[in-house]
């Protein structure tokens, strides 16, 4: 099986009015199924920006050399326009996917020989495919896939380098682009930007010692535009960052940095890169928010422990000795806004479970990795030239995973508020964050398995995810089995919309 990558309506009531950071719960207006289980299907769902959305639908062929794939075109009201089926050699598995628009890219990798592969571009307005055979000979290990004016864009491993895998769909030319190629271990972050037509490439680079982060520009076809570095002059070390999209003016970078340990972050750095370097190479820009710094960055503890530390990082810096911190963060694709940008990043840490294991040598430790827990997400607001202007934080329930990826998504409501949502166990929790306002953490909405008021019961759910959509709503989807209190039980894979109401 492949898996995807990704109670009753909890209302609190303080002097009989709903304060305006929290708002209205979500409502879910719209739903589509399709009659079909995990065990025999895998779907992806690509919202588009028209707020119509695509799924591409995998169903095993019973002693079959080819795979059935069909696009189903969903509108506004999550009802179908129109499906588009293709015939695909069991050979090939999908391994990743991007759209650009109202156009859908889905690659596929051999099983037998992972240097060849097959690029799926679906046109969401037609309603046609155009399909790629490419053999690289030299790529295995596939990242990321993105799209930039009709040219696909992937990160792959070519002879432990990374680099980029540049693809023209309607010629089928592919190339690895030179400009590209950079040694293990590296942090790389890839931005394609629809607004401005270029592409950010942010490598993290480091003799042991320093590090510094490395930013190229491309073109759509590949062209090196420009290279920039991006370091400081002091103790700090910047760990990964993210640039801010959709402002040809503001180029703003923002990412973690560390005092000492390149795993672990003390906090925030942004700078604006038009504003120019020192004699030295440094960013006369670079600005550095120490965690200790964030009003709401502890909420995850509870008050004492969050008071002792304070006071604790308090003490350091007054003896002129700062206290290290150490969290993980998994940056978000930044959101430009009317007074800047937006920042979300999650804080995981990885589990490992310790057993004793006896062998000729006598008793022995093992350590086995058991998955990932994401504590809480921050949201930081910055303005175009990097200055903080606020932040807050979303604590989060139970998660787990067993892959690095995000768990919280967001969409940035027509009036200003951000909101965040995810889902455990056919729940959607979520917050609606009003700057450093300060509001619920634990506000949750059942998923609906209908929208007549029919009461049924979920015995069962899998693979859930949301993802964010167009406007104020998100999509939440997965495989469900319901079971009305009347009739015959159904297993589905849903999508419902998921709208936050002004």
């Amino acid at each position: 099986m492949r898996y995807l990558f990704y109670t009753c309506c909890f209302l609190v009531v303080l002097g009989g009015s709903t304060p305006r950071a929290w708002g209205q719960a979500p409502v879910q207006p719209a739903r589509f199924e399709l009659a079909i289980t995990p065990g025999n299907s895998d779907v992806s769902v690509f919202p588009l920006p028209d707020s119509s959305a695509v799924l591409l639908v995998r169903k095993d062929a019973f002693l079959s050399p080819q795979d059935s794939y069909t696009f189903h075109k969903l509108n506004t009201r999550l009802q179908e326009r129109w499906q588009h089926s293709i015939k695909m050699e069991t050979q090939y598995q999908q391994v990743l996917s991007g759209t650009e628009g109202n156009q859908v890219y889905v690659l596929f990798q051999s099983n037998y020989l992972p240097s060849r592969l097959l690029l799926v571009h679906l046109d969401g307005n037609r309603g046609t495919t155009r399909l790629v055979k490419i053999d690289t000979r030299v790529s295995r290990d596939l990242f990321d896939l993105k799209v930039l004016a009709g040219r696909v864009f992937v990160t792959t491993l070519v002879s432990q380098h990374v680099t980029i895998l540049h693809i023209n769909p309607e010629s089928g030319e592919f190339q690895f682009l030179p400009s590209v190629y950079e040694s293990l271990p590296a942090q790389f972050t890839f931005l394609a930007d629809s607004v401005t037509k270029r592409a950010e490439v942010i490598l993290t680079q480091t003799n042991g010692l320093k590090s510094r982060l490395q930013v190229k520009q491309l073109s759509p076809h590949g062209n090196l535009l420009r290279t920039e570095f991006v370091q400081t002059e002091s103790d700090r070390n910047l760990i990964s960052a993210q640039i801010s999209s959709g402002d040809s003016t503001s180029r703003i970078l923002a990412g973690t940095y560390t005092l000492r340990d390149l795993q672990y972050s003390q906090g925030l750095f942004a700078a604006d890169l038009t504003a120019g370097v020192t004699a030295t190479g440094a960013r006369k820009s670079l600005r550095f928010y120490d965690f200790l710094a964030f009003k709401h960055f502890f909420d995850f503890m509870n008050p004492v422990r969050e008071a002792r530390l304070r006071e604790r990082g308090a003490r350091r810096k007054a003896a002129g000795v700062p206290m290290r911190l150490h969290y993980r963060l998994l940056m978000h694709d930044m959101l430009p806004t009317p007074q800047g940008y937006i920042m979300v990043a999650e804080v995981y840490y990885p589990r490992y479970r310790y057993d004793n294991v006896s062998g000729s040598l006598g008793l022995s430790n093992t350590r086995q990795f058991e998955g990932y827990r994401t504590t809480h997400a921050i949201a930081c607001g910055f303005d175009k030239q990097g200055n903080l202007l606020w932040d807050n934080t979303f604590v989060l329930k139970d998660n787990w995973s067993y892959e690095l990826a995000p768990t919280v998504r967001e969409r940035l409501l027509p009036d200003g508020r951000l909101a965040l949502a995810y889902i455990i166990d056919h729940k959607i929790h979520y917050k609606i964050i009003d700057r450093t306002a300060p509001a619920p953490n634990d506000l949750q909405v059942p998923v609906r398995s209908s929208l007549s008021d029919l009461k049924e019961k979920l015995s069962d759910t899998q693979q859930e995810e949301v993802l964010p959509w167009f406007g104020s709503r998100f999509l939440v989807y997965g495989y469900q089995h319901v079971r009305p209190e009347k009739g015959e039980s159904r297993s589905v894979f849903f999508v419902n919309s998921l709208a936050f109401e002004q």
